[in-house]
């Protein structure tokens, strides 16, 4: 009976919880916020890579490859932070150009790019192979700078 009872109020929280969400669209600011967090994160796990990849700090395969987990989770996530109504027309403090709503296939695309890149480094960053990670860390660090020339203002 208290597995039913467990069950049956989960089930109306899980059902509060998504009601709750659904009715309540986010406000700019707080998916200007959001959109901020991730890139944080991503640059906070991108630029150690960088670092070994210059010779700055010695290279640590499983370092690199636990830092490209995260770039690449972060990657999946982080066109969230893009919905409509969330430019600078309504928030002030965003880099982000008007151009990715006006533009939002090419904007999707480069978004992707950047995902499949990242995706790629963390199965590259598991075998180790510091040239190999190296080229791949390039083509990663590519795709942002595609993104940020056409679609951030720095």
């Amino acid at each position: 009976m208290n597995k039913l009872y467990i069950g049956l109020a989960g089930s109306i929280l899980s059902l509060s919880l998504l009601t709750a969400a659904s009715a309540a669209d986010p406000k700019p600011e707080d998916a200007v916020r959001y959109r901020q967090s991730v890139y944080t994160v991503i640059g906070w796990h991108f630029k150690p890579i960088g670092a070994m990849m210059k010779g700055e700090i010695p290279f640590d395969a499983a370092a690199v490859a636990r830092h490209a987990q995260y770039v690449e989770m972060m990657s999946k996530t982080a066109i969230a932070g893009f919905p409509k109504g969330s430019g600078p027309d309504a928030v002030k403090d965003t880099e982000a150009k008007p151009e990715i709503w006006t533009h939002w296939d090419q904007f999707e695309t480069k978004m992707n790019d950047f995902q499949e890149a990242a995706i790629k480094l963390t199965e590259v960053a598991k075998g180790g192979d510091q040239a190999a990670i190296k080229a791949q860390f390039g083509k990663t660090a590519e795709t942002c700078k595609a993104c940020h020339k056409e679609f951030r203002t720095d």
